[in-house]
């Protein structure tokens, strides 16, 4: 008789839980995964994928425009209808959460749709059945909820980021407290959708860890498209007017009347209930779970992967470090994920890329820096008419001429970068980027033709 009802119990079927599962069974291990919720988590079913449907819904609207530079004639004025978007990318959550549970019925691992918790270091406890399960190892993949912090006097008339996919009717006014890269993308869709949108943030710019110059050139942009901004401004309560609209009150300046309080001000690991710290698990400030680099927890049989961990709060680690767990755990591979050089993008309108450090990062860190820059009209633009700009940014060690950092703003930022971030995690020089022939005509190429470093 098995010591262990599974090998592998999972907690949450997201991006880093169905990842570890699928490669734990093919590696011969009994499985069991439990999600409370729909099989796919954030990334699937409220997060990156329906997100960037948006954000490609919302960018017609500058097609549109464009169109008429180029000889284009629409016979009459786009109409935008909000019910056709949204049912559209809630069938496409529903087909892809299909096939996330196709995937895990392909791997044979169990399935519970219910919520686990943990009992003890091997015991979990399925709350909707009742059913105990034992498992030599338990992997927390819970990942982030949104987090409303500080609370606030009628913060529950808001909405944040997993309500606001199904909004019943496009709202004429939306206010988005926050000023991270979850609250700027929503701002830049729901503004060219054409919604009046005002930023509130605290700070006094926006994108916080950012490079400096990305920073300023997004907030321009934004502003540049309509959006207000309230910078160095925090909400001190929220009340419901008559007529159903919502109205902040500010710490300074006038209140804010909106028909939508969007609430986007960070998101915390999701671990309160589970059991954690009866179990012995040791938890950081914020409730992430607190592991080394290969996902083990202070307790030897309790992992976690993930946003769980506040780590690197991306799907594609999450992905990698699930992987990781299940290879190092179950097969016959040990590896560990390298957080120290991941891409990122921000699905505003303009797009940001970057990969490495920023500018202040590298000088903290103790480099010499030389920084190439290269701002431009893109191509498109030239013609369409519209006041668009491009930048992009090297930061350069200045001893050694290995590339420290990319950073770009402009159109398809993130796919551009997805293909620098090989070059810059190789240790990719200065020399390596200038003998690169350059592809004409097209934004990438500015990346290999900086020639002069940016004086002072």
């Amino acid at each position: 008789m098995a010591e262990y009802d599974v090998d592998l119990f999972v907690i949450g079927a997201g991006s880093g839980g169905t990842r570890a599962a699928r490669i734990a069974s093919g590696h011969g291990a009994r499985v069991m995964i439990a999600e409370a919720d729909r099989i796919g988590g954030t990334c699937v079913i409220r997060g990156c994928v329906p997100k960037k449907l948006f954000v490609y819904a919302s960018r017609f609207t500058d097609d549109f425009e464009d169109a008429a530079g180029f000889g284009w004639t629409l016979p009459q004025k786009p109409v935008f209808d909000w019910p056709t978007l949204r049912d559209a990318v809630a069938n496409e959550v529903t087909r892809l959460s299909g096939l996330y549970r196709k995937g895990l019925d392909a791997a044979k691992v169990e399935i519970r749709e219910e919520r686990a918790v943990v009992e003890d270091a091997h015991t979990v406890r399925l709350t909707k059945s009742g059913q105990t399960v034992s498992a030599r190892h338990i992997l927390v993949a819970t990942g982030g909820w949104p987090s409303f912090d500080p609370p606030i006097p009628g913060g529950e008339l808001g909405i944040s980021s997993n309500e606001v996919f199904h909004l019943p009717a496009l709202p004429k006014r939306m206010l988005v407290v926050g000023g991270g890269y979850i609250a700027l993308e929503f701002a830049s869709v729901f503004a060219r959708l054409g919604v009046a949108v005002t930023v509130l943030h605290r700070g006094d710019n926006i994108l916080r860890g950012f490079d400096e110059d990305i920073r300023n050139r997004l907030r321009d942009a934004l502003k540049e498209a309509g959006i207000a901004m309230r910078l160095g401004c925090t909400v001190e309560r929220i009340e419901e007017l008559p007529d159903g609209a919502r109205r902040a009150h500010c710490a300074k300046g006038e209140p804010i009347d909106a028909d939508v309080i969007l609430v986007a001000t960070g998101r915390r690991p999701n671990t309160q209930g589970l059991g954690l710290e009866k179990a012995g698990v040791a938890l950081g400030p914020l409730g992430e779970i607190e592991v080394d680099a290969a996902c083990t927890s202070s307790v030897p049989s309790i992992h976690a992967v993930g946003d769980v961990t506040n780590r690197v709060n991306l799907t594609p680690v999450a992905i990698r470090e699930g992987h990781a767990f299940a290879d190092s755990t179950f097969g016959s591979k040990r590896w560990t994920v390298d957080h120290g050089m991941v891409a990122s993008a921000v699905f505003t309108t303009p797009e940001i890329g970057t990969v490495g450090l920023s500018e202040t990062q590298a000088v903290a860190a103790g480099h010499e820096v030389r920084i190439f820059e290269s701002g431009f009209r893109p191509m498109k633009a030239t013609i369409s008419g519209r006041h668009e700009r491009t930048y992009m940014k090297l930061v350069v060690d200045a001893k050694t001429d290995r590339v420290l950092g990319v950073h770009m703003l402009g159109h398809d930022a993130g796919e551009i970068i997805q293909s620098v971030a090989i070059a810059v995690t190789m240790g990719a020089t200065k020399a390596d980027f200038d003998r690169t022939v350059a592809l004409h005509p097209s934004a990438a190429e500015e990346l290999v033709t900086m020639r002069t470093p940016r004086a002072g």
